[in-house]
């Protein structure tokens, strides 16, 4: 059978999905981490920042050599790397003598082959035949979305018929959607996005006007996406009190199936809506959600809250790549390199942030919020502090869309 662009988009489905195992199934294994290895929050926090900062890393080194090799050795190679780091997720904790230092390990391979995912599947989508770039962008990225939700309901599925002191299992079955698309990319026809004498200049990006914005734009993007979906199954479980199963079903799949829907009536219904005042809505209603989770006295409400993210965000990403694309036409590569870079950036940022704050504020709970949470304990307590904190990212989303729309 002869593989066409039809196949190159459905391989770049899977590639997100992959994707989305590689950033959301270690945060269902947080609590099971601390336990098993004694971790703290703050170390919790690192594993989430190490894999976006080795994202960022490699989002730096394919901005310049992605082009030079080739989509396809960079796509195989890519999926190699995170069936490697999935596999040795499972293996490493158990046979080093220090569990975290394997985790760690793992990290490092996936961020690696998420980075160069995440910086070669957009720019693979956008250089494909037809007019509906940004409905295109947007359902491409829906795909990340029903990845994190096949992750969790499929994962949750596995804890209850398994149970969750075999988790080591999991890393193992997922690392098989990974292998799957190793042959597919292998095969599938590919063209770049931009021929080689059009492109703009690496350097001369970083003095076309908006550009900048643009990066900081999609640091609040991954950071407000992010702190909530990195933290919510910890959040949930530890600091509502509601059991795992409640808690990743109503947290981040919830989340995940939210921003899925956005992305994907988006995908479908691009055309009609005015993707400036849809990102405008959507950093509105990002910090009444963040708000409405950290102030709710009630476990429900916080859920809700964090659901409501998951569709206030769902725009946020894709809608910040489809604007610069449309912005600077002949940036190829290297722009989505830079937006991806810069992605990464927030997503590490975001849930850095929050952990940090979290785990200050739960060793000594009086000195911000004694008259914020009453009631909550001190992990509770640092943990609603932190995504506090996170509010910022969408506050500054809202003002640098609202400029970029009046100008």
């Amino acid at each position: 059978m002869k593989l066409t662009y039809k196949h190159t988009l459905y391989a770049s489905y899977v590639g997100f999905i992959t994707l989305a195992v590689i950033n959301n199934l270690a945060p269902l294994l947080f609590v099971t981490f601390q336990r098993e290895f004694a971790l703290s929050l703050e170390q919790i926090g690192f594993l989430i920042s190490l894999n976006f900062g080795v994202q960022i890393f490699t989002d730096t080194i394919a901005a310049k050599y992605a082009d030079k090799l080739g989509y396809r050795v960079c796509a195989v190679l890519a999926h190699v790397l995170c069936v490697s780091g999935l596999l040795l997720m499972g293996l490493l904790p158990f046979v080093f003598t220090n569990g975290y230092a394997g985790l760690l390990a793992a990290v490092i391979l996936n961020g690696i082959g998420g980075g160069l995912l995440e910086v070669l599947i957009s720019p693979i989508v956008e250089s494909l035949p037809g007019d509906e770039k940004a409905s295109a962008m947007s359902l491409l990225h829906s795909f990340y979305c029903w990845g994190h939700v096949a992750v969790v309901l499929l994962s949750t599925l596995f804890f209850l018929l398994a149970g969750i002191k075999r988790w080591y299992f999991l890393p193992v079955i997922w690392s098989l959607v990974s292998a799957a698309n190793i042959f597919l990319f292998s095969q599938v026809p590919l063209r770049k996005i931009v021929d080689e004498d059009q492109k703009i200049p690496l350097r001369e990006l970083f003095y076309q006007k908006y550009f900048w914005l643009f990066i900081v734009l999609m640091i609040c993007a991954g950071s407000s996406e992010l702190a909530m979906s990195q933290w919510s199954s910890l959040f949930a479980e530890i600091g509502l009190g509601v059991s795992k199963t409640v808690g990743d079903l109503l947290g981040p799949c919830a989340f995940a199936a939210l921003m899925g829907i956005t992305r994907t009536f988006y995908g479908i219904k691009g055309s009609k809506i005015n993707l400036q005042k849809a990102l405008i809505f959507s950093s509105f209603l990002c910090v009444a959600s963040y708000l409405i989770t950290v102030f709710s006295p009630l476990p429900v409400i916080s859920l809700i809250g964090c659901a409501l993210c998951g569709l206030s965000v769902g725009m946020m990403w894709p809608g910040t790549l489809s604007l610069a694309a449309k912005r600077f036409r002949k940036g190829g590569t290297a722009l989505f390199a830079l937006l991806a870079l810069a992605g990464d950036v927030g997503c590490s940022l975001g849930p850095g942030l929050v952990g940090l704050i979290s785990n200050a504020v739960q060793k000594t709970p009086d000195i911000f919020t004694v008259n914020w949470f009453s009631g909550m304990d001190a992990t509770g307590t640092g943990l609603k502090t932190g995504l506090l904190f996170a509010v910022i990212f969408p506050v500054i989303m809202l003002i640098g869309v609202g400029k970029i729309a009046s100008s």
